[in-house]
């Protein structure tokens, strides 16, 4: 499932300091919370460390070039490329918006089965930031 995401027009430190402020209001973290990111400068960032360890997260970083470390995530991107983003254009920002809020929230952590749930129903299993 989907915790925390955000949109914007740069993967900035803003980006990703919304997707995790909408994460952990979804959810109840305790001390023992880890979170995993890469390397990337919006992650390093001030504002991103200061967010997670002001809620007790405890943030976690992969080793460079390790394609295990992001396989959840990329595999996430990989379906959102093929289901929704080459099947169509959109004109305005706001039309792609909305149509990723319907993709994540709708679809997505609704009605999309998982192989990690023997193609169950998706609950709030398959993929959690905060877990």
């Amino acid at each position: 499932m989907a915790v925390g995401w955000a949109i914007d027009s740069s993967a900035n430190t803003a980006l990703v300091v919304n997707a995790l402020t909408m994460a952990i209001e979804r959810r109840r973290t305790t001390n023992e919370t880890v979170i995993h990111s890469d390397h990337g400068v919006q992650f390093t960032s001030w504002g991103f460390s200061e967010r997670a360890v002001n809620y007790g997260l405890l943030p976690s970083m992969g080793t460079i070039g390790d394609c295990f470390d992001n396989a959840v995530i990329e595999s996430f991107w990989s379906r959102v490329q093929v289901e929704l983003l080459d099947r169509q254009y959109w004109k305005t920002r706001l039309q792609l918006s909305t149509a990723m809020f319907d993709y994540i929230e709708v679809f997505h952590n609704r009605q999309r089965r998982h192989s990690a749930l023997s193609m169950e129903l998706c609950g709030n299993l398959v993929f959690d930031i905060l877990k």
